[in-house]
């Protein structure tokens, strides 16, 4: 029973002093809004604000518990969406791990000061217990295999329900999942974690899914979790419960391992690395990494399969001809085995193992890298090369550049004072070297690219012939080497943005354009040529040479300028939290 001389709390959330009211009052002393909401639930204390809604605990008189009152302050149609989603969600399910809500649970509350409004409220039972993330926080190298298969296999009970009623929760994460306290008994019970039913909490973002259409509808609002959601659900895709599968899986790994989830992944790939810093069954670790893949068809294709493979991993087989007792005792004594021989080994010899390891690993990586670098390096430079023999062929061995001469006397003749000296021909070399190059690179794969044949060859064309108009418009105010510095900054640039990296687009562009200007303006302070374009005859291939070393050497530096970017400076800001 709760003390009657306790105070009451106003929900009014403009009320200026919502806190204390004596209890027994109807309305309000400060704001008059009702503090008995329908004359059965009396709000107590606040408990925080979670997302647009303020929580509250509440006296429930008619059955005399304290329970949970969420009240949504946000009067955005789409934030009263999701509330009124919630309720309904919640009214409808009935199982032990989702918060009970009784059919009259969810209502308004009119409001007259300062302004008329309706207030939404929703009533729910208060779980007692902490979330797996507080859990988690207390256990920051992770939590035992046993406690978090045991977590897993409710976990997918709840989902199985929730699919069954055609609902996707899409919120799944540590602090989504709590565990309610049976009773005070437990709690010192031996051997017993005092923490037995898991519970699925907050349904602001569930959505009702038709198993027959959900291959053709999209989610309607775009809501996911960073660290736990799947990519579809994080670009908008169409969206299965198999997004619950995945962020169950991450969210399992994070109580094993102590880690939040992007720290585990590979840079080069996205996929966890994890199973190495865990010691558990490998059933369970191969069904977490089922669960966690990025493609949807490789995921568990509903609850009842994952339930059952749950059940293989927690009865073991048996019988009289069966070798698994055998086995069982085999596996016990090498692990005592290895135990032993661990606390034989001196601290030393560990520290000495564990960098031999990392030195090996490092080393294998680095060699990898170099590789993968240079080859990018040969393609970029080879197409370079190609494209602006084929350009040099389209220039001067056809009346293609002829005709585009006259275009661009036609149409921009301040970029060719001289119409007879041969410039409009080099934007020709310029297109063709840029499309040579983001065929080499793109043709290597390196870097984690998406190769994108047609947008980086459209793109090569582009950025480079932009970079030789740009390079005429520079030359006219400044020496002919600044202007072919800059135009290989702006080429390199816009054609990295293209490429189709995973991720941290920008940052690829700047280095690589930086890098391979800074190199360029070395090497005509070293006495390179800047004019690569002096074409004296058309039929002197000889003059060729120039132009080919240069646009070969733009496109390898470039691929290594991008090499140092993917290996170096990209993980370097993962580290240090730009994601």
């Amino acid at each position: 029973m709760v003390n009657r001389a306790s105070a009451v709390h106003c929900i009014n959330p403009d009320c200026k002093r919502p806190y204390p009211q004596p209890w027994g009052n109807k309305f309000c002393n400060n704001c008059g809004a009702v503090l008995k909401l329908l004359d059965r639930y009396v709000p107590l204390q606040s408990l925080g604000a979670g997302g647009f809604a303020q929580i509250y605990t509440v006296w429930d008189e008619k059955t005399d518990t304290e329970k949970v009152l969420k009240v949504l302050i946000e009067d955005s149609p789409k934030a009263l969406e999701l509330f009124t989603q919630e309720a309904e969600v919640l009214v409808r399910l009935r199982h032990p791990g989702v918060p009970k809500v009784e059919a009259d649970g969810h209502f308004q509350v009119n409001l007259s000061n300062p302004k008329p409004r309706q207030l939404p409220c929703l009533v729910m039972e208060k779980i007692n217990g902490p979330t797996l993330e507080e859990i988690l926080n207390q256990h920051p190298q992770g939590c035992t295999e046993d406690l978090v298969l045991n977590w897993l296999t409710q976990a997918v009970k709840i989902l199985q329900e929730l699919h069954k009623h055609q609902i996707i929760h899409r919120d799944i994460k540590p602090s989504n999942l709590m565990l309610r306290s049976p009773s005070p008994s437990v709690l010192t019970s031996p051997g017993g974690t005092g923490w037995e039913q898991l519970v699925l909490i907050d349904f602001g973002g569930a959505k009702q899914f038709n198993s027959a259409r959900q291959r053709q509808e999209s989610s309607s609002t775009r809501l996911f979790s960073s660290g736990y959601s799947p990519p579809e659900q994080v670009t908008g895709g169409n969206i299965s419960p198999s997004v619950d599968f995945y962020a169950l899986g991450r969210t399992m790994i994070e109580l094993l391992t102590g880690r939040y989830p992007p720290d585990l992944e590979d840079p080069q790939t996205g996929v966890l690395q994890w199973r190495n810093r865990v010691n558990v069954r490998p059933a369970l670790a191969d069904l977490l990494d089922e669960m966690v893949q990025e493609d949807v068809r490789s995921r568990p294709a509903n609850a009842a399969i994952i339930q059952k493979r749950l059940a293989k991993i927690n009865q073991p087989s048996s019988g009289k001809n069966s070798p698994q007792p055998v086995l069982t005792q085999i596996s016990q004594q090498l692990r005592l085995l290895g135990q032993a021989a661990d606390q034989a080994f001196s601290n030393l010899g560990q520290i000495i193992g564990k960098i031999l390891r990392w030195t090996v690993q490092t080393i294998f990586q680095i060699i990898k890298a170099c590789s993968l670098t240079i080859w990018a390096m040969l393609l970029t430079g080879l197409g370079a090369g190609a494209g602006t023999i084929a350009g040099f062929i389209l220039a001067y061995q056809t009346n293609l550049g002829d005709r585009l001469i006259e275009f661009i006397i036609t149409q921009l003749p301040q970029f060719i004072p001289e119409p007879d000296s041969g410039l409009g021909l080099e934007i020709i070399i310029f297109a063709a070297a840029g499309l040579g190059t983001a065929w080499g690179l793109t043709a290597s794969g390196s870097f984690a690219q998406r190769r994108r044949f047609l947008v980086a060859s459209v793109m090569g064309i582009i950025s480079y012939a932009f970079a030789w108009l740009l390079w005429q418009v520079i030359t006219s105010n400044t020496s002919e080497g600044e202007g072919l510095v800059s135009a290989t900054a702006i080429a390199v640039f816009l054609l990295s943005l293209s490429m189709g990296f995973r991720s941290h687009h920008i940052v690829y562009a700047i280095i690589g354009s930086l890098g391979t200007a800074i190199v360029v303006a070395i090497l005509i302070f070293l006495g390179f040529p800047p004019n690569i374009l002096q074409i004296s005859s058309r039929n002197l291939w000889s003059d060729l040479s120039l132009p080919i070393a240069f646009f070969s050497s733009v496109g390898i530096l470039m691929s290594f300028w991008l090499g140092i970017s993917y290996y170096l400076v990209v993980p370097g800001l993962r580290f240090l939290g730009w994601r």
